[in-house]
């Protein structure tokens, strides 16, 4: 489909397109939520090896669950995360399919890389947490444990259901916190910012870094310094980001 054609449809052509659109997204998250189903078992022992291996396995420490249906819920939810985080690629494909037949070939190029580095930033933020800021703080929050004085025995038994959700939020919270460079650089692209206006706002945002690090982490200098200091990092970038489309556009 041509960018002319594309501007001559009518709005039912378009809502058409954008149902199969949508069609095609749903087909592709029922299809990987099926197989992540089947794994699910494997998938959360992938998500709660940062636990285990902080936990005395030998003395029977593990997860647990307390109602007859949490197990089974429980690797619903992974089903459907796993889901979500496997299809976005194909959903991207599909959002790019619908938008790209109405913008020109400069506006494609300019919108082409914020799409790709969308998936490619959550990832990362989602690794940051699994490898580097989950251990730090599982292991800060079983300091809690009290298995070997003369006192009242503290142990963990953590629950599936629980211990999935803490583990999915943190994800979410890293993989969005990732996506600053893409929603400021699309802002400067539309003109909304500058990268003179972000180096005015740096200050604020180092306090708000330092705020989000408070209320995500645990309250350690170490776990929130790994989240503070990636988005100011991020920030810096974004500040270089908008330099650049700002040097470009004024080339043109």
């Amino acid at each position: 489909m041509t960018n002319q054609e594309f501007k001559e449809m009518s709005l039912i052509d378009h809502l058409t397109e954008l149902r199969k659109r949508l069609i095609w997204s749903f087909i592709y998250i029922v299809l990987i939520f099926i197989i992540c189903f089947y794994f699910a078992n494997n998938l959360f022992s992938f998500l709660a090896k940062p636990l285990v291996n902080l936990l005395d396995v030998e003395k029977g420490q593990g997860f647990i669950y307390t109602a007859l249906q949490e197990a089974f819920f429980t690797e619903l939810k992974i089903a459907f995360f796993f889901s979500l985080f496997f299809a976005f690629p194909l959903i991207s494909i599909q959002i790019w399919k619908f938008i790209a037949p109405g913008l020109y070939r400069n506006e494609k190029k300019a919108f082409l890389p914020f799409l790709l580095a969308t998936p490619v930033l959550f990832f990362a933020g989602g690794a940051m947490v699994y490898y580097l800021i989950a251990p730090l703080a599982w292991n800060f929050f079983l300091s809690y444990q009290n298995l070997n004085s003369s006192g009242v025995p503290i142990r963990l038994e953590a629950k599936m259901g629980e211990y999935l959700s803490l583990m999915m939020r943190f994800i979410f919270a890293f993989g969005l916190a990732f996506q600053l460079p893409v929603c400021l650089g699309l802002m400067a692209k539309v003109r909304l910012v500058t990268h003179t206006s972000l180096k005015k706002f740096r200050k604020f945002a180092i306090v708000i870094a330092f705020l989000s690090a408070a209320f995500l982490t645990p309250p350690d200098p170490f776990s929130q310094l790994s989240l503070a200091l990636p988005i100011i990092l991020l920030y810096e970038i974004s500040i270089l980001i908008a330099k650049i489309i700002q040097k470009n556009d004024n080339k043109k």
